[in-house]
């Protein structure tokens, strides 16, 4: 069974989840026709390998700290940091601590 996604004018909370972290996992926060948003978990020393988006998207540390890996080199993301990438630009991440991510990917249209 899918989870639900948060409808138009719901408030979700994205704060850090502290010690709560350990024991999360991924999910969807919301999907619209042109945005996505997702909770992103990456534990100390888990990997997300090289992909890329159709969209413009950002990446936004909540908590912990992981190394993002981008053509251009290697960049730390600490809790309150925030990037941007283009779409279709390849990247890969790997939790340095235990962490929490926001992620909003800007959907293709059609």
């Amino acid at each position: 069974m899918a989870l639900p996604h948060a409808r138009s004018a719901d408030v979700v909370s994205v704060r850090p989840l502290g010690t709560a972290l350990a024991g999360a996992t991924t999910s969807a926060i919301l999907k619209a026709a042109q945005l996505e948003v997702i909770r992103a978990v990456l534990p100390a020393g888990k990997e997300l390998r090289q992909h890329e988006t159709p969209g413009e998207m950002t990446i936004q540390c909540l908590e912990g700290e992981v190394e993002l890996h981008t053509a251009s080199g290697a960049r730390l993301l600490r809790a309150g940091d925030l990037v941007h990438l283009q779409a279709h630009a390849p990247h890969a991440l790997r939790g340095l601590t235990d962490a929490s991510l926001l992620l909003t990917l800007c959907l293709a249209p059609g």
